[in-house]
């Protein structure tokens, strides 16, 4: 399995606040791979240098690199729209648009020059069945998006990201909103997904990590104190804080 993005020693700084130090990791295409850790830890934080999502915040200072397709992505030349295509984001409340279902879907493939009614029905239909919601959403495309369920919402967003072609989707916390059943469709959805994309997950629940990821990121304080597959992770694991936070010592 070949490697998708790898962070070199990443430091970021909110002012004069450092909340990434010196994080070093590789991450495998077509695979789940999930950041672990306690509130405010850095996960999120380095979940969104991997699509510039950071760029939007004004004290923000990035040293290191991030290579996507063996491009540092925070070079002068990188064209961030493309950069955000390419590289999804799920949020953890879910946000659709206040327009239509098939609109929030279309809102993409518009913005990236796509007219045809013909080809917007396709990739409509085909990201609301990639995100396991056609059947429940094909009878009222036309109606506000926000009559939807908490979860329904979250698999619409979902829907949203892959309508433009991703082939990273970045998913902060995207059930931590959500009741036990919407959260294991997602869950369910993240596993067939990954066939097709590379899913990189920030997750509070262990458990979930366990059950849908193939490699985890321990963080704590802005520092990435242990990775490696998730099933090793969880039962040998290399550093004594990891080993304190999974069970429940502290965090």
């Amino acid at each position: 399995m070949s490697d998708i993005m790898t962070a070199k020693d990443l430091n970021l700084w909110y002012d004069k606040t450092q909340a990434l130090k010196n994080v070093n990791i590789t991450i495998p295409e077509k695979s789940i791979t999930a950041f672990i850790g306690p509130s405010g830890c850095g996960k999120s934080t380095f979940l969104k240098t991997l699509n510039r999502m950071n760029d939007l915040i004004p004290s923000v200072r990035i040293t290191g690199e991030v290579r996507y397709n063996g491009q540092n992505i925070y070079d002068s030349n990188v064209d961030v729209n493309e950069l955000r295509r390419e590289i999804g984001m799920v949020f953890q409340k879910p946000n659709p648009f206040p327009m239509s279902i098939y609109d929030n879907i279309a809102y993409g493939p518009r913005t990236h020059g796509i007219k045809s009614k013909v080809k917007l029905d396709e990739i409509v239909e085909q990201s609301l069945r990639d995100a396991a919601i056609w059947d429940e959403v094909k009878d009222r495309l036309k109606k506000n998006a926000l009559g939807m369920s908490g979860g329904q919402q979250q698999r619409l967003c979902i829907a949203r990201a892959l309508a433009v072609k991703p082939k990273i989707l970045l998913m902060d916390e995207p059930t931590s909103a959500l009741d036990p059943i919407s959260t294991s469709r997602i869950e369910e959805l993240a596993i067939e997904l990954k066939k097709s994309y590379t899913i990189v997950i920030v997750t509070h629940n262990m458990q979930q990590a366990v059950r849908i990821s193939d490699n985890t990121a321990f963080f704590l304080l802005g520092e990435l104190i242990e990775y490696g597959e998730t099933e090793k992770l969880f039962s040998q694991p290399n550093d004594k804080r990891t080993e304190d936070y999974i069970t429940g010592r502290f965090g």
